[in-house]
């Protein structure tokens, strides 16, 4: 790989401005979602950018709307200063999933958007024959997509997006569907091709939930927050090419990524949450309280890691855990998360520290560690709402359809979905109530319906 600090280009101008993007899903009852909100960004020529954010925090979002596959509720979207109306000819997207033609071979895949551009057959030929050759897949031309091993789909998605010699190559977690050999492999010579100016792109975004992928491969990291999504960090990342994973800058540069994305939210205002009573403000309606999403940690994975980290004396350094248990961000957020819900652990500073409940949560055996779960599951919107209609239900049961129709009045339908999911793991773990897969009824036994239930919540 070349020894190349930053790659520049000459022109100092954007090549897309974001200003004030807002993006907004309208539900049945004509509240609208905020999916990204006010979101300012600027993407320059030689500029490799990383976008970081948790699950859900609207990055492949963004990213339809900077190639033009999606537009703004609000604000401005500015391709060379003028606004993007439609698909931007002058992008490139690569996707997760490959997204290749399986009818078509390796080469007539990489000529569709030449195909789509109008440009002669002789044309299309010989340049999809060099690029094709460029990543690394000469003699698999007349090769069908079911002939290629994953990694090699991949390089066929890449040759197709360079096809239209793209000013922005935008890539959506190109390497997760990849083996962890493959990935790194493609990763560098990706960043080989970009760094030695072999391929005609001006600027790179690249989605991922991966820390150390983006402290590799980026010049430029923005994270966002969640529920909406909001800038909350945008920094460059001056670290010298060729970039080894085990120097103690690229370590300090990890872990200072990870104190980020796990501590966004540590002075973020509580969102209300069902319970909350709605406040009228001069003479008007008052607005409906919306419900604060849980995060999707399960019990099994919350206890193994606390049982872990207990075992180190209390805390560990989440970058480390994160890499020791082959964990991305993604996959360990939503458990640390669950665990400070649960009031059984702490994120400081990119370490997690258990709390003296999580400590005794460690040494109990499972049915304590039920009954502390169902003691703090009382605390939770979501939770409450359930065993509350439960019990003031004549025969203590509810289909889910009931409950998915009350979160979709707060979320998307999928958000709904899993939020009521999650919801009913924890209760079902927590003996606060039971949930029949085949039936899709929640209920309660005898012995579930002892506690008293406020008079507020009516016989549905």
């Amino acid at each position: 790989m070349a020894a190349t600090l930053i790659k520049k280009d000459a022109k100092n101008d954007s090549l897309v401005r974001l200003l004030g993007v807002t993006k907004m899903y309208k539900q049945p009852d004509n509240y609208d979602i905020r999916v990204l909100d006010d979101i300012n960004l600027d993407i320059k020529p030689g500029e490799f950018i990383a976008l970081l954010g948790p699950s859900g925090s609207g990055k492949s979002t963004l990213l339809r709307i900077i190639t033009g596959l999606s537009r703004p509720s609000y604000g401005t979207v500015l391709y060379k200063n003028r606004p993007i109306e439609g698909p931007n000819p002058r992008a490139a997207m690569v996707f997760q999933s490959f997204a290749l033609y399986p009818w078509l071979t390796v080469q007539q895949n990489v000529e569709l958007g030449l195909v789509a551009k109008g440009t002669p057959p002789e044309k299309r030929r010989q340049r999809a024959i060099e690029l094709i050759d460029l990543i690394g897949l000469g003699g698999y031309e007349d090769a069908f997509p079911k002939e290629l091993s994953g990694g090699m789909r991949q390089r066929v998605g890449f040759a197709r997006a360079l096809a239209v010699d793209p000013e922005l190559l935008c890539m959506d977690e190109p390497f997760s569907a990849l083996d962890f050999l493959t990935a790194e492999n493609l990763r560098s010579e990706l960043l080989d091709l970009w760094l030695e100016s072999r391929i005609p792109t001006r600027a790179i975004l690249m989605v991922t939930h991966g820390i150390e992928e983006a402290v590799y491969m980026a010049d430029r990291i923005v994270i966002l927050s969640k529920n909406p999504a909001r800038v909350v960090a945008d920094f460059p990342n001056l670290l010298p090419f060729p970039r080894n994973r085990k120097s103690p800058e690229f370590v300090q540069m990890v872990d200072q990524v990870y104190k980020i994305v796990t501590g966004w939210d540590e002075h973020e205002p509580e969102i209300e949450t069902i319970a909350s009573e709605p406040q009228e403000v001069d003479g008007q309606e008052p607005a409906r309280p919306r419900l604060k999403p849980i995060p999707y940690g399960h019990i099994s994975m919350l206890s193994g890691l606390l049982e872990l980290v207990a075992d180190r004396g209390g805390h560990d350094d989440l970058y480390h855990l994160g890499a020791e248990l082959f964990l991305e961000v993604d996959d360990l957020l939503p458990v640390t998360e669950t665990a400070e819900l649960f009031h059984l652990a702490e994120v400081r500073e990119g370490d997690l520290f258990i709390t003296e409940l999580g400590s005794a949560f460690v040494e109990k055996d499972v049915n304590e560690r039920k009954a502390i779960i169902r003691e703090q599951l009382k605390d939770i919107p979501i939770v409450r709402m359930i065993t509350r209609v439960l019990s003031t239900k004549a025969n203590h049961a509810m289909n889910k359809e009931f409950f998915t129709d009350i979160l979709e009045e707060h979320f998307s339908v999928n958000e709904a979905e899993r939020q009521l999911m999650t919801a009913i793991n924890w209760g079902r773990f927590a003996d606060l109530f039971h949930y029949d897969t085949d039936t899709e009824q929640l209920y309660l036994d005898e012995d579930q319906t002892s506690d008293p239930v406020p008079h507020s919540i009516q016989d549905s």
